[in-house]
């Protein structure tokens, strides 16, 4: 038992029969109250009758009555509005600080027992890492379900739009600068996100702007800046990057970072920082500006399309400079990686753009976009497709793991819709 849950069956009223208090006098609630997240009573402006008289206060639950003195509450002036004290078990009385003594609920006989069931079968922790309610979702109604999942999705975009916000200050409200920068992070996935958005902050885009023209030197640019360029090399096309870095550098304050930041292990050789880099030189030459460009785009597929660049030639039969591999293959950004940058990058940049201009046209096509796409395919959705919740587009996979990660991990079911609608159920 705990005072979660207790609160929890409060505030939605899961009580079985007329409640009484401790000493027989009838109990109606009229309002629950508004639940307190911060210090003070568990609940504000509830309206309660009891025996007969009507009352307009505070609400305050614990496990057991003498809970109330543990937690110094007697000593407290805050709590001398407190018109019910709803515990689990009641094992003494208590005395406010004023002096008055609150009704007192024992919910221990109120409780259903299918809802205290449901809880215990939520909370148990499962060998396996499955889904928490795996076995009940397949009771709640698809229509609730996707319901929830919309309020979901609405929060993933909200959070990740706070990173983007945080670009969007460093750089003055630049947005072509900020777009850069956000592309750069997630073209280093998780592992070289950071050397990434450190790499595009050390190189002034408008520098690399003028060699567009030119993707091998814009990949000079970049590889130097990364550090990877320091050192003999014996192949001819890292000394031709060495010397085009050597002389455009000059006179422009560019700095190399330690190129002892990237990471090579637990990666795919397809995703080294190496190749991601070509691919994003490459990328930066197709246009003048990557956010004024995509801002004219509104079909995903003419997105995945400019944004699956090739890395140059050389990297066919390379991994790393100067380790030539037998067999050849041209190292796409590919469709997958493609599409995570438009979920990852893109839509939180342009639902953020069309929040600060107060333009909900921009907003609803961020969602369209993730409509658009493909669901995820990976560890998590899996997972939802084996309880039979399998999403159907971008948009509900981005939703199921805002559902995984902050709320099944962390078994916080007393605030999921689904949870909701599995511990009521009886």
């Amino acid at each position: 038992m705990t005072e979660a849950f207790l609160q929890y069956v409060w505030q939605h009223q899961l009580l079985d029969h007329e409640l009484t208090t401790v000493d027989g006098q009838p109990v109606v609630v009229l309002r629950a109250g508004e639940l307190n997240q911060d210090a003070g009573p568990d609940f504000f402006n509830a309206r309660v009758r009891v025996g007969g008289v009507e009352w307009v206060g505070n609400v305050e639950v614990h496990i057991h009555t003498s809970d109330w003195d543990v937690h110094r509450h007697t000593q407290d002036e805050a709590y001398n509005n407190i018109v019910l004290h709803v515990v689990y078990e009641h094992d003494t009385e208590i005395v406010l600080q004023s002096g008055r003594v609150p009704p007192t609920v024992e919910l221990k006989n109120y409780l259903p027992p299918a809802v205290v069931s449901n809880y215990e079968a939520l909370m148990t922790p499962d060998d396996n890492n499955s889904v928490p309610c795996g076995r009940r979702v397949g009771e709640v109604p698809q229509f609730l379900v996707k319901s929830f999942l919309d309020r979901l999705l609405a929060e993933r975009i909200m959070a990740k739009t706070d990173t983007v916000r945080r670009l969007l200050e460093e750089s003055h409200g630049g947005w072509e600068q900020t777009c850069y920068w956000l592309m750069a992070r997630y073209f280093g996935s998780k592992v070289n996100a950071l050397p990434f958005e450190m790499l595009a902050k050390a190189t002034d885009q408008r520098l690399l702007a003028r060699w567009k023209d030119n993707p091998s030197r814009v990949e000079a640019v970049l590889m130097g800046q990364a550090g990877l360029l320091e050192g003999y090399f014996e192949d001819e096309y890292p000394r031709l990057l060495q010397k085009d870095y050597e002389a455009l550098k000059t006179g422009t304050g560019m700095k190399p970072m330690g190129g002892y930041l990237w990471r090579f292990y637990c990666l795919r050789p397809s995703s080294f920082p190496t190749i991601r880099i070509s691919q994003f030189a490459k990328l930066l030459s197709t246009t003048s500006g990557l956010f004024s460009t995509l801002l004219d785009m509104h079909d995903t597929r003419e997105m995945v399309k400019m944004f699956d660049q090739s890395a140059a030639a050389y990297w066919n039969n390379h991994y790393r400079f100067d380790t030539a591999t037998e067999k050849q293959t041209v190292k796409h950004v590919g469709k997958t990686q493609a599409q995570l940058l438009i979920i990852n990058a893109w839509v939180p940049l342009l639902f953020l753009y069309g929040t600060v201009h107060g333009q909900e046209k921009y907003k609803e096509q961020a969602v369209e976009l993730l409509t658009q796409l493909p669901a995820e395919d990976n560890a998590v959705m899996r997972k939802w497709c084996q309880v039979g919740i399998t999403p159907c587009n971008a948009a509900e996979s981005q939703a199921l793991l805002q559902l995984e990660n902050n709320y099944c991990k962390s078994r916080k079911c007393l605030e999921c819709g689904i949870g909701f609608q599995i511990l009521k159920h009886k």
